[in-house]
């Protein structure tokens, strides 16, 4: 007998599918609990509704765990097989607001800084487009979707990626973080795939496990904390190589001297072939859909 014929059979003498009440169930009943010394004290608190219970230190791992489960239910939920994942700065602007940044610097200081992110404020609308050619990307044969755009949530690069993806009605995944100073998603994130951590490392973990390509855009101390180690993880052999995007030579040849960490011995030569660098959105993708052999539609070629 077949599992489809045991459960129809089941279905018809009228089996129930279990036999314990759910743990929503049992949660309602519980909040209704009628108030005596003893229901009002934390202690006869049902475990998973204590959340004194949750954030003590002793429950870290049981917070790890969470962190990395509940993300990967929704991703699976949502049929995401894997992703393009979309690193950079928080602090460039979007082309439009360059110069209304150089009208409001007050001194030269503010205006050399503010130059810098107005050159660089190209980059928005590259990432922008970058997203779009890979949110195009049709399911495969199984019905996952492949190279879903996943950005870190946040404003100017991120949200780039995001609205990259909405420009051509594709969702996208956001990953925030809680800061000191809130950081709220933006606008152009899938409400359903807008996900925040409290852990960087899960956070990490979750940009990283399910990558299939990377761009990595002008950034600061978060971008290069994640460049870095993903850089380690496959000169380590600890994650598979896979296309990194990284997007202005000028910036990072400037602010990163590779070369001479090949030239001190402290990295391979070899090691600067992890990444390479472009500079336009269809040299970016080509390098993926080369990599992967996918014909222009970013379906498997052949």
């Amino acid at each position: 007998m077949t599992q489809d014929s045991k459960t129809s059979s089941a279905a018809a003498h009228g089996l129930p599918k279990r036999v314990f009440a759910a743990a929503d169930a049992d949660a309602r009943t519980a909040r209704a609990a009628a108030p005596t010394p003893q229901t009002a004290n934390p202690a006869y608190r049902l475990a998973y509704q204590d959340e004194d219970l949750l954030l003590r230190d002793d429950l870290r791992p049981v917070r790890f765990q969470l962190e990395l489960l509940k993300t990967q239910l929704l991703l699976d939920e949502a049929n995401i097989g894997s992703t393009f994942v979309f690193y950079g700065s928080a602090r460039i602007p979007e082309p439009a607001r360059a110069e209304t940044l150089r009208a409001a610097a007050k001194t030269p200081e503010q205006a050399r800084i503010a130059g810098n992110l107005a050159a660089n404020s190209r980059y928005y609308e590259v990432a922008r487009e970058l997203a779009r050619l890979a949110a195009q990307v049709p399911a495969d044969a199984e019905g996952k979707r492949q190279f879903v755009v996943c950005s870190g949530g946040g404003p100017s690069i991120m949200e780039a990626a995001n609205r990259g993806a909405a420009d051509v009605g594709a969702e996208s995944i956001g990953l925030n973080i809680v800061l000191p100073h809130e950081q709220a998603p933006n606008p152009y994130v899938t409400p359903g795939l807008s996900l925040r951590f409290h852990y960087f490392a899960l956070r990490k973990m979750h940009f990283t496990m399910h990558a299939r390509a990377v761009a990595v855009f002008p950034g600061g101390f978060g971008t290069f904390d994640e460049f870095f180690e993903l850089l380690t993880l496959i000169q380590t052999g600890k994650m598979r190589p896979l296309p990194i995007l990284l997007y202005g030579k000028d910036f990072w040849n400037q602010v990163v001297n590779f070369q001479a960490l090949a030239d001190q011995g402290v990295i391979a030569p070899q090691d600067l072939d992890l990444f390479r660098f472009v500079e336009t959105a269809d040299e970016g993708w080509r390098i993926v859909r080369d990599y992967y052999d996918l014909d222009a539609n970013g379906g498997a070629a052949g």
